[in-house]
């Protein structure tokens, strides 16, 4: 699960939103250190952005109304796409493989394109590999850094 934030809500400043997140969920396993990062779209603020492994027995769409509840409870309210936010949870990856409903797709559409999710992500799942690509999150990384040097 990728967590991320870049405005200041009841728990204070990013990064602590951020931390006050994974302690929100049942079931962390694994964390990555909280990075910084320059953010998507029309968003001036950088993000305070983790990557967190979570052991449930739910299912993703379960699990997504719970992180949508928990969001909520933080205070994000739907706005602008790609604007600041207080708190972010995106499920990523799912042990089970894919998945795919109203509203959710797993592993998340964009996650190979997203530093910010791929670097924190070899820290907790370095052995995952991708369904589609069947790469680790390493060598996702490193695919992705080529075509940003190459673009």
């Amino acid at each position: 699960m990728a967590i991320g934030s870049n405005r200041s809500g009841r728990h204070g400043a990013p990064t602590a939103e951020v931390t006050a997140a994974i302690a929100a969920l049942d079931g962390v396993l694994a964390r990555s250190p909280i990075l910084s990062s320059a953010p998507l779209g029309p968003s001036i603020r950088r993000f305070a952005n983790t990557v967190v492994l979570v052991g449930s027995e739910v299912v993703p769409s379960e699990m997504l109304a719970r992180l949508k509840r928990i969001e909520r409870d933080f205070g994000r309210r739907r706005g602008a796409r790609w604007g600041a936010r207080v708190i972010d949870l995106d499920i990523v990856l799912w042990s089970g493989g894919t998945w795919r409903s109203k509203g959710l797709s797993v592993p998340h559409l964009a996650f190979r394109e997203r530093d910010f999710v791929l670097a924190p992500l070899g820290v907790v799942a370095p052995d995952w590999r991708d369904p589609r690509t069947g790469l680790t999150p390493r060598q996702l990384l490193a695919r992705l850094r080529k075509l940003k040097r190459l673009g």
